[in-house]
């Protein structure tokens, strides 16, 4: 059992209940969005008061709406900039703004939505108009020393996703920030964990906060978690096969690194599986596409690193595939939470080879979890081209150059399928040389920290 994922819920209440104007109620039901989560109904109330806010919740608990909703009620048109939302990502802010428009569709008012990577100009002209600016920092700090924000009229600041704003090294500019800003300004402070950075904004800017900390709304049975152990030679195969057997609709496989993403896609290209490759190398304008091609249904897989796995608004999740681990145990969670929302059944898939025992060691151990492992199957061996994708014709049809450094490809330290060392053959194949099918021969040889029964539970510290 993953705390975060089960558990019992609170009185469900509708936003009547709530006193949330009917315009907004109106949007919000013709979005088919009549009662309010568990993040909703604790914090909607406080953040009415004129209260600051710390809301601890995990990806898909329904936090834009939970600082949203109240923020919209105390827009006024026409009154110069009062509110401002910062998000560590150009495509969370791009969401968060999607999502203030649907949920203000009857009310007055202008967003601007500000990020790097494109030009000030337009910019600059929303911003003399808007009520509502959501943005990523370094873009937000750049208007600021430009001169061309005002925030001497914003009453509310929200900080989402914040804790993932301290990992990305944001910490300074959302300080400076939060320095031009009034000083009775509310604040309303979102993310998944509080650190000893968010605990400082806290102290030196925040006035008596509350906290409030809610579950996500995914019972126990509907998110199966699953996982094998298995050769990092025969991981693509075992991949290739699954994809093949599952009987999944969207799925998302997560890779730790960019160069494995791509890798990745390509094979699975070759194998006649389609699919997209998303990460942070990418131009904005070329995820979103994917995005948004993936939540219309033209698309049915998309290969991604940790991008894609907080906050992207990404429907109808049936299968995660983590592939291999990143060194974060957070990212597991958040991974997994993509799938099984809104009362859907949803299956989470980790493919372990040794390299991978410690990492999901971490996790176990943070978090409570019910992980099953199962058996290998059978599965075919197929080829592995472990060299760079922007050396053959995979860019022409994904459209991006990698030209990543840091990861070679089919090395020992890499965790993708195909040979390792010193064999120098391009293609090379997912499986174990010798054997035309998975096997749990060679588990005794690995490390003794693997996972040891096929069903474990570990309770957060």
């Amino acid at each position: 059992m993953l705390t975060g994922f089960c558990g019992f819920q609170e009185k469900k209440m509708n936003f009547e209940e709530l006193n949330i104007r009917p315009e907004i109620v109106k949007a919000l039901t013709e979005l088919g969005i009549t009662e309010a989560t568990q993040i909703q109904v604790k914090s909607i109330p406080i953040i009415k008061e004129g209260i600051d806010l710390i809301g601890i919740s995990k990806t898909g608990s329904g936090k834009t709406a939970a600082f949203g909703i109240p923020l919209l009620e105390k827009i006024i048109p026409g009154k110069g900039l009062q509110a401002v939302v910062l998000a560590p990502t150009r495509e969370l802010a791009v969401q968060i703004s999607h999502e203030l428009a649907k949920f203000g569709k009857y009310l007055k008012y202008r967003i601007a939505t500000v990020y790097g990577g494109v030009s000030l100009e337009p910019q600059v002209q929303e911003l003399t108009r808007a009520e509502i600016m959501v943005g990523t920092p370094g873009r937000v700090l750049d208007h600021l020393n430009r001169r061309t924000l005002d925030v001497t009229k914003v009453h509310t600041f929200v900080l989402d996703e914040a804790d993932k704003m301290v990992d990305m090294g944001f910490i300074e500019d959302v300080e400076v920030v939060l320095k031009a800003a009034p000083r009775d300004r509310q604040i309303l402070l979102f993310g998944a964990t509080i650190s000893t950075e968010i605990d400082k904004l806290r102290q030196r800017y925040m006035h008596e906060p509350q906290t409030v900390e809610a579950e996500q709304y995914v019972e126990e049975d509907l998110l199966k978690q699953y996982y094998y152990t298995v050769d990092y030679r025969q991981k693509f195969s075992l991949l290739v096969h699954l994809l093949k057997t599952e009987h999944r609709g969207r799925a998302i496989i997560f890779c730790s690194a960019r160069s494995t993403v791509d890798m990745v896609a390509k094979n699975l290209h070759k194998q006649g599986i389609d699919s997209e490759a998303i990460h942070g190398k990418l131009s904005q304008s070329k995820r979103l596409s994917i995005i948004s091609d993936f939540n219309k249904g033209k698309i049915d897989l998309i290969v991604a690193s940790s991008v894609a796995a907080r906050g992207l608004h990404i429907d109808d999740i049936t299968h995660i595939f983590n592939y291999d681990l990143s060194q974060d145990p957070q990212e597991y969670v958040h991974k997994i939470g993509r799938t099984a929302r809104a009362g859907k059944e949803g299956k989470a898939i980790t493919l372990l080879s040794e390299r991978d025992f410690q990492q999901f060691s971490q996790i176990l151990n943070r978090y409570r979890l019910k992980v099953e492992e199962l058996p290998l199957p059978e599965f075919v061996r197929v080829p592995f081209d472990a060299s760079r994708p922007d050396s053959g014709g995979f860019n022409r049809r994904f459209g991006h150059h990698s030209r990543d450094s840091h990861h070679g490809g089919g090395g020992r330290g890499s965790s993708h399928g195909g040979y390792g060392g010193g064999d120098s053959r391009r293609d090379s194949y997912g499986g174990s040389r010798g054997s035309s099918y998975g096997s749990s021969e060679g588990r005794s040889s690995y490390s003794s920290s693997r996972p040891r029964s096929r069903e474990m539970t570990r309770r957060k510290d």
